[in-house]
């Protein structure tokens, strides 16, 4: 039996290569091609992300993802994800979950 706290991503997700300047990426959709409620996100260098709407950025205080380490955001309603880096480029890969 699965474990209650599971997820499952069966979308290839976006990415965003982070630099010192924000960049944003639109949330992708899930396998039946509705929009998320939420999503994965992890890093290969620190990075602060926002989600949000079109033409958001994100900023220094905003959500700290680590590398190797990932969050889980709740998106439900939102359109776009940024991120920045923190010291280092890195790059962000978002993954939309499904049946959440």
């Amino acid at each position: 039996m699965p474990a209650e706290d599971s997820i499952s991503v069966v979308k290839t997700g976006s990415t965003i290569s982070t630099a010192g300047t924000s960049s944003a990426v639109a949330i992708p959709t899930d396998s039946s091609g509705a929009a998320p409620k939420y999503v994965r996100i992890a890093a290969t260098q620190a990075a602060f992300v926002k989600a949000g709407f079109s033409g958001l950025a994100a900023a220094s205080g905003d959500v700290l993802v680590q590398p190797a380490d990932a969050v889980i955001l709740k998106v439900a309603g939102m359109t776009h994800i940024a991120a920045i880096q923190v010291a280092a480029a890195g790059v962000v890969q978002i993954s939309p979950l499904e049946d959440q």
